[in-house]
């Protein structure tokens, strides 16, 4: 009897007419292949775009991948990377409030560009509906002065902030509120109280790539800190895949394989406002493209380059996108493998006000996660979810008071070992100058979950009578 599997590597014979049908099936395959091909090659050979074959592309080098679209083709390809990731992870809905982070940069200059868009669209289906029964999103846009940290001339920082001010009142209605917040505004105490307390606390650090972690760190709490103040219920950063693949490298250089999957998702709900990255398929290379062709103004801030960890894996990415502009979308592609964590995803909507269609895109598009890896004890300083052999490391659980050791035991390997000061003395006054909502961490967060974790480990952990002998 003739085998029906395609793919058999046995020695059986098919039947001799299903064999013509197939290889049939395979020349039309690929002839339309090579017609597609052929068709491409003749496209680029005679300059036009491969999308429309109307319009010229938006440049003369061959070997670029920008150089296949037309500008039109080409926002309209990026604008749908963008919009397919709200989307389909359900990011923002008609009854959310957005704060966009707005860094000044190209990533975030996009991403505000593009929230904007979506909301003029939202306004203007909303003003042209009779019964008006669909709300639209607010939106709001927080930028973080760290002049603290930098030394920045004054005049430089005011031109900065002005410009900043510029691009979000240039944009058209409906209004976007800026917020302009110092980075030491973590402090609950006066300006210059918390600006002497932040320097402290980083002067307490010795190592130069936890410095940069935990100003990155700090500048999260910054960000939270407004969006909870103000109503927000969504952070959206724009973060790129230049950045995530850099982070991906950097984490995995640091330790910190076992986060790693919760910091490179396009939600992350571990935070009190989930954060939002819509821009997680983007190169850096196509928002700098973009900004150029439809004048988007951005804003440089002069600040010291890395000279730790962070920068030496900048340069060396930088090296391998110069060598093949596929490397980035590699390195993330590779670590989008991994298995998420089962806050990398918004709550699925019951709220009637919500269309039918977002919640059965909602459903067909969320991560399934594995639960097994539901982790409910997070890292006080980085917030990232602690391993088994972090939690192992924790010792006198149920007595765990507000003292060094306490914040030695609270935290990740990672920051256990580049953020806080090994010097018991540099500790103390480290743990002196910290903000509340870290201290908060540590008293709560961990500590109402020392029981269940305890019960989770009992198997790894000695007795009392095997601890004596």
């Amino acid at each position: 009897m003739a085998c029906s599997a395609s793919t058999c590597q046995s020695n059986c014979y098919r039947d001799q007419p299903q064999e013509e049908e197939e290889d049939a099936k395979h020349t039309n395959t690929n002839s339309i292949a090579t017609n597609t091909i052929s068709n491409n090659n003749r496209n680029n050979s005679h300059g036009l775009c491969l999308k429309c074959k109307a319009n010229p592309p938006i440049s003369a080098d061959t070997h670029a991948d920008d150089s296949r679209f037309c500008a039109d083709c080409f926002r309209a390809n990026l604008f749908g990377k963008f919009r397919f990731a709200v989307t389909s992870n359900a990011m923002i809905s008609p009854t959310d409030n957005v704060l966009v982070a707005f860094s000044g940069g190209p990533s975030s200059r996009v991403a505000l560009q593009f929230v904007h868009e979506m909301h003029s669209k939202a306004q203007k289906n909303f003003d042209a509906s009779r019964d008006r029964s669909l709300p639209v999103f607010g939106v709001g846009v927080a930028f973080i002065d760290e002049t603290s940290v930098y030394s920045v001339p004054s005049s430089e920082q005011d031109n900065a902030i002005g410009d900043i001010t510029s691009i979000v009142e240039n944009l058209a209605l409906p209004t976007k509120q800026l917020y302009v917040v110092p980075i030491e505004s973590v402090y609950s105490e006066d300006s210059g109280d918390g600006r002497e307390r932040l320097k402290k606390l980083l002067d307490a650090v010795p190592d130069a790539t936890g410095r940069e972690d935990l100003l990155l760190h700090l500048r999260m709490l910054a960000l939270q800190k407004i969006a909870s103040q103000n109503g927000y219920n969504r952070l959206l950063l724009g973060s790129c895949i230049s950045r995530i693949a850099c982070h991906v490298i950097t984490a995995t250089v640091k330790g910190q394989g076992y986060s790693l999957p919760a910091d490179i998702q396009y939600v992350d709900s571990r935070w009190e406002i989930p954060v939002l990255l819509p821009l997680r398929d983007c190169l850096a290379q196509e928002l700098n493209m973009l900004c150029r062709l439809d004048g988007l103004k951005t804003v440089d801030f002069i600040r010291s380059p890395g000279s730790g960890i962070n920068g030496l894996v900048s340069s060396f990415v930088s090296l391998l996108q110069e060598e093949n502009p596929s490397r980035e979308c590699t390195i993330v592609r590779t670590a989008g493998k991994l298995i998420p964590f089962h806050f990398n995803r918004i709550q699925e909507i019951d709220d009637s006000n919500v269309p039918l269609a977002t919640r059965r895109r909602q459903k067909r598009y969320n991560l399934k996660p594995n639960e097994c890896f539901s982790s409910e004890s997070f890292c006080f300083i980085c917030n990232g979810p602690l391993s088994k052999s972090d939690l192992l490391s924790l010792r006198n659980l149920e007595q765990c008071q507000t003292s060094p050791d306490t914040f030695v035991g609270a935290c990740c390997s990672s920051c256990r070992f580049q953020v806080l000061p090994q010097d018991p003395s540099l500790l103390d006054q480290f743990s002196a100058v910290l903000p509340r909502q870290l201290v908060a961490r540590v008293k709560h967060d961990n500590l109402d979950n020392y029981s269940v974790l305890r019960e989770q480990i009992q198997d790894c952990l000695l007795s009392e009578s095997d601890d004596e002998t």
